[in-house]
């Protein structure tokens, strides 16, 4: 896969990100440097190979999911600028 002129300059404009017009052969070498570098990855055999989320084993500490809190919605909605029967009230964004 490669990224032409057109796609960086479109990935530019969706990360919000101003892109010179000299400074786009220099990006699109770069993202494909960089996609080449992906592609690669995917002729490693992993055959056998368990998934892992770290080098190190470790266990996640977990905890007993109870309700712990709650019981006073007047207090949550206490510092809200507008509420109404213990429920935050917003302007309408979506007509």
């Amino acid at each position: 896969m490669s990224v032409d002129a057109a796609t960086v300059k479109r990935i530019g404009r969706l990360a919000r990100i101003r892109i010179e017009e000299s400074e786009v052969e220099t990006y699109q070498s770069e993202l494909n440097t960089i996609l080449g570098f992906v592609e690669q990855l995917s002729e490693v055999d992993v055959t056998g190979i368990e998934p892992m989320t770290s080098v190190t084993p470790m266990v996640l500490r977990q905890r007993e999911d109870k309700v712990a809190d709650g019981g006073y919605p007047d207090k949550i909605v206490a510092n809200a600028p507008l509420s109404q029967d213990n429920f935050f009230m917003v302007p309408k964004v979506v007509e």
